[in-house]
């Protein structure tokens, strides 16, 4: 019987190849060769799955926002009230924050995710969906607190969704360089939920 190849197994295992050479050398570095090496797979079966860098450096940024969705689903759930939205909004938040080695070297890579960006327009266009995404589930989650009554009717929840997650992408840098710890930077964020859920 022949053996069945997962390829979309395949094509994690080489975005995670990207990553790691984001994290150590930056994203000019991630050649198709590079990350075939790092990938301990042939060039040519990088280039089975990605006809170009480009297209390989942007799956790799989707993969990387599909799992960070799934950990800001998995901190929500395990919450204490998986329902409530001020629970969802802050797993959703801390997710975004750098809060341990892990969260710190996937900062980096998402750090050079956006430098690229700058030049890549397919790359731009999908970081923008995913803080289109971030933002419609906060500002969702604000409508139901608002629906609960548990925050004012007169509270514009766009508006709240876009302070809380700019507040929170602006405390990501002073994580990493240590300006603040994991600590400070939770309680910024539940001193703005407080004030939000009253």
């Amino acid at each position: 019987m022949p053996k069945r190849v997962d390829h979309e197994k395949r094509r994690q295992k080489i975005a995670e190849a990207v990553w790691r050479i984001a994290a150590d050398r930056g994203l000019e570095a991630a050649s198709l060769r590079e990350v075939g090496t790092e990938a301990g797979v042939s060039m040519g079966r990088i280039q089975h799955y990605f006809a170009s860098k480009d297209r390989m450096i942007l799956f790799a940024c989707e993969y990387m926002v599909e799992l960070a969705e799934q950990g800001a689903r998995e901190l929500s759930t395990a919450s204490a009230d998986p329902e409530a939205p001020r629970s969802i909004i802050r797993g959703a938040l801390a997710r975004t924050l750098p809060l341990d080695e892990q969260q710190r070297i996937g900062t980096g890579v998402w750090f050079a995710f956006l430098t690229r960006a700058t030049g890549d327009h397919d790359l731009a266009a999908f970081i923008r969906r995913a803080w289109a995404g971030t933002l419609d589930l906060v500002a969702g989650q604000i409508r139901r607190g608002q629906e609960n009554g548990d925050i004012p009717a007169g509270v514009d929840p766009k508006q709240e969704a876009v302070a809380l997650v700019a507040l929170t992408d602006g405390l990501v840098s002073h994580l990493m360089v240590g300006h603040y710890t994991g600590e400070e930077a939770l309680s910024a964020v539940d001193n703005h939920l407080d004030r939000l859920f009253g």
